[in-house]
């Protein structure tokens, strides 16, 4: 029995588009709240959110019957961080702050079991290979990992091009708000020279065969971004949402007096 087909990787190479809420509650039960909201994925946040590998497993656990996709990004790309969570089962990774074609190719490697990559042979303690129920995971799961690689800085999209030569990257996300601060404009992804440098990345990713991704909650920039090729796309951040949601509640109620 071969490794379960990404559903994920497969719509990207068809060419779909693809929508997404980050999951920042590092908590399974909002976890499978979003699962049921009907995304196609779900962005496990190990960067900025206080994740950790229980987490991320009890994450994954609840969203595999589910149909939205858990995408998981870690804070880092360390050889030894990417064997554990795909071990617990994660099968698509984005990883942060790539700004070099050796960067990205590394990772590939990280990901694969040999001969193509460095992955180590540890599957059969693996939740990923159902505790060695799948006796071909080994042999057939390099196939299956769909690799995301985060660009977010000058330097990174001074290597676009290189990086989208790699093979092995099924995407590249553009990072509005870490870029934004790269090019000197903090907290203003808006500035119109960051959305010219996005529109043409998103644009450059698309005509390289690669699938585009973004991050925004601003439907107008979602819409541009989708024109300019974005295929997977995060439309909001859960925590984000809640704390609105929240805010506008206690705001309609509080300081009625007596």
């Amino acid at each position: 029995m071969p490794a379960p087909q990404n559903a994920f990787k497969a719509a990207l190479a068809r060419g779909e588009t693809l929508f997404s809420c980050w999951l920042g509650f590092a908590h399974p039960y909002p976890a499978e709240v979003a699962g049921h909201a009907g995304f196609d994925w779900l962005l496990i946040d190990g960067e900025h959110a206080p994740n950790d590998l229980p987490s991320i497993t009890a994450q994954l656990q609840v969203l595999e019957p589910l149909p939205a996709h858990p995408v998981v990004r870690l804070p880092m790309g360390e050889d030894w961080a990417i064997k554990q969570v795909l071990d617990a089962g994660a099968q698509t990774l984005l990883i942060p702050l790539v700004e070099s074609a050796e960067a990205a190719r590394a990772l590939v490697r990280a990901t694969r079991y040999p001969p193509e990559g460095m992955r180590g042979m540890g599957a059969a303690l693996a939740r990923a290979s159902r505790f060695g129920a799948i006796a071909d995971y080994a042999t057939t799961a390099n196939a299956e990992i769909c690799l995301l690689v985060q660009v977010e800085t000058r330097a990174g999209l001074a290597a676009l091009d290189a990086i989208l030569g790699v093979a092995g990257v099924d995407g590249v996300f553009i990072g509005p708000a870490d870029l934004s601060a790269d090019m000197g404009y903090p907290g203003r992804p808006d500035a119109p020279e960051v959305q010219a440098a996005i529109e043409d990345a998103l644009g450059r990713i698309r005509a390289a065969g690669k699938a585009p991704g973004i991050l925004s909650d601003d439907e107008a920039a979602v819409e541009r971004y989708l024109a300019c090729g974005a295929q997977f796309v995060a439309v909001g951040v859960d925590v984000a949402i809640l704390g609105a949601a929240l805010r506008a509640r206690a705001a309609r109620w509080t300081g009625r007096g007596s």
